[in-house]
């Protein structure tokens, strides 16, 4: 799988938490979930919940830890599919 085919399946999991529209407008590697897009905490947890079930990936605590940017979320999914 291709980053942009990952990130094209990423942005439409994190679509129903942002809480800035612009921000999603503007989405790219460089954004991050919590200062762009404006989700929560809590809502991060149910991306990842998500991403999971999306991957068919495990995702420990440690990787979940760094996905707070589209581009660290890539590199583990891609890690996570990979492994």
């Amino acid at each position: 799988m291709t980053k942009e085919e990952i990130i094209k399946k990423l942005t439409t999991i994190v679509k129903p938490y942002i809480q800035n529209e612009e921000g999603f407008k503007n989405i790219s590697e460089n954004t991050d979930f919590i200062k762009d897009l404006e989700i929560n905490s809590a809502n991060l947890v149910d991306i990842i919940l998500d991403v999971e079930d999306e991957f068919e990936i495990e995702i420990d605590n440690h990787s979940m830890e760094q996905m707070l940017s589209v581009k660290a979320t890539v590199e583990v999914i891609q890690a996570k599919i990979n492994a």
